[in-house]
């Protein structure tokens, strides 16, 4: 095992194929490129990246206290095995076609296109917010307290566990295959258009058109905000739901439970087998 310490680096590749062990202390990557690249069993602590992709094509990385600057973008890329622990990353673009990671006590204030193409994703304790476009094709995610603020999250995602989290963020699970969210605050329009498998649990749900389009939709102990409207139209839906829904349009199949429904829309676009059985309990 390498020890670094208290230690200035920049350029090209500083600490290139490190493969028998390293461990960073109090290191500053300063402007330049892949400072870690190819390496394997690395550790950083207290460290600063301000450098871009320093860790590409590596085996095996612990990130703990760390900051990762802006200049550190696109900084963990094409790699397996990460874990990161109670760090600042406030660079875009992180996390591309990597598997096996896990994340805890992390805040990622820009997380602009983040975890596009990963596998074998953990989150817990975990922040972003700017982050249109996170979670994009990324499959086997397991989430624990998150708080998400962006747009477009988890569009084509699948096999996705998410627990005890407020995601703000429209456009959400779209295509995506295999979701289940429990306990959760979700607030965006026209959520989980085209999703299979989608299930929510003891959710509270707001924005227009919600659950459109969708396959083998389940809703268990829900609450809808007045503005979620217009919802699942073209779905295959069984929901329970507690409390009001403004509006019900055109449901496919399947049954909706809800304690009243303001208006429920059934017009000559509605698709076969339209067969849907809803129905009202006031609490």
């Amino acid at each position: 095992m390498e020890y670094i310490q208290d230690l200035y680096l920049e350029g090209e590749r500083p600490l290139y194929h490190k493969k028998d062990g390293l461990r960073l202390e109090n290191v500053t990557i300063g402007p330049g490129e892949s400072s870690l690249k190819e390496g394997a069993d690395i550790e950083a602590v207290h460290c600063e990246f301000n450098g871009k992709y320093p860790f590409w094509e590596c085996d095996g990385f612990t990130v703990r206290n760390c900051i990762f600057r802006e200049g550190a973008r696109a900084a963990l890329w094409y790699s397996r095995g990460c874990k990161m622990y109670d760090t600042l990353v406030e660079a875009p673009k992180m996390f591309r076609r990597i598997s096996d990671v896990y994340l805890e006590n992390v805040r990622m204030p820009n997380a602009l296109e983040t975890f596009w193409d990963c596998k074998d994703v953990t989150l817990r304790h975990v922040e972003t917010s700017k982050a249109d476009y996170i979670f994009m094709h990324t499959d086997n995610i397991r989430i624990d307290n998150y708080k998400l603020q962006g747009n477009y999250s988890f569009q084509y995602a699948r096999n996705v566990e998410i627990h005890n989290s407020i995601l703000d963020t429209k456009d959400a699970f779209w295509e995506s295959e295999n979701i289940t969210v429990y306990d959760s605050r979700i607030q965006g329009e026209f959520l989980g258009w085209y999703a299979k498998n989608l299930r929510l649990v003891r959710c509270h749900i707001g924005g227009t058109q919600p659950l459109c389009y969708c396959e083998n939709l389940i809703l268990e102990d829900c609450s809808f905000e007045p503005d979620a409207d217009l919802a699942f139209e073209y779905s295959s839906v069984q929901a329970t739901v507690r409390g009001h829904i403004t509006s019900v349009k055109n449901p496919s199949s399947g049954f909706i439970k809800a304690g009243s429904i303001g208006e429920i829309i059934l017009d000559q676009n509605i698709k076969a087998p339209a067969n849907c059985q809803i129905s009202t309990n006031p609490e």
